[in-house]
């Protein structure tokens, strides 16, 4: 869970650096997807992330999460916003052990509250990190980042720029927990 934390921000950070190359024409352009412009697209993930996030830390923010479809106007805040969800991702995974992965976790569904395991709940919101960035990826079309990669061992030199510009090296990702 604490390589795939750290693969979800590093996909995040390399879509939103492309973006941040658009026009806000561009951003906010109407496309085909499940959402109508890669803004509204990549605003849907930040807002879904802080609903799980937030219940991954115990909190009680619930559909409050969503009551700004768009919170981000441009690509800038957006980057801002999801790097600061992204680390407190890492941070909540870094700290998990295994023998919590089991552990219950409520999630307020604002007219009921969710009860899911640990593990569960991180599968899923990776799968819809995955999802809608996907959805976006095809919204650029053949200029889009390649988002598909996992850390393939032989490949670190390719991605240390991208590591040192988000503060992390190689042993930092495998680095057993200290």
């Amino acid at each position: 869970m604490r390589a795939q934390a750290r693969n979800n921000a590093w996909a995040n950070h390399r879509l939103l650096n492309f973006c941040a190359g658009l026009s806000q024409a561009e951003f906010e352009q109407q496309r085909m997807g499940f959402f109508p412009s890669l803004r509204a697209t990549l605003n849907h993930i930040l807002i879904i992330d802080h609903f799980y996030v937030d219940a991954l830390e115990g909190g009680t923010l619930g559909p409050a999460a969503w009551a700004d479809r768009e919170p981000c106007r441009d690509v800038a805040s957006l980057q801002a916003a999801q790097s600061a969800v992204d680390d407190r991702l890492i941070a909540w995974c870094e700290a998990l052990r295994d023998e919590e992965m089991g552990r219950i976790i409520e999630v307020q569904r604002g007219h009921r509250v969710q009860r899911e395991r640990v593990d569960r709940l991180l599968l899923h919101l990776f799968q819809h990190q995955i999802h809608h960035r996907g959805q976006a990826h095809a919204m650029l079309g053949r200029a889009a980042p390649q988002l598909d990669e996992f850390y393939c061992w032989g490949e670190a030199h390719l991605r240390a720029p991208e590591f040192a510009a988000l503060g992390w090296s190689e042993d930092d990702l495998w680095a057993e927990r200290r």
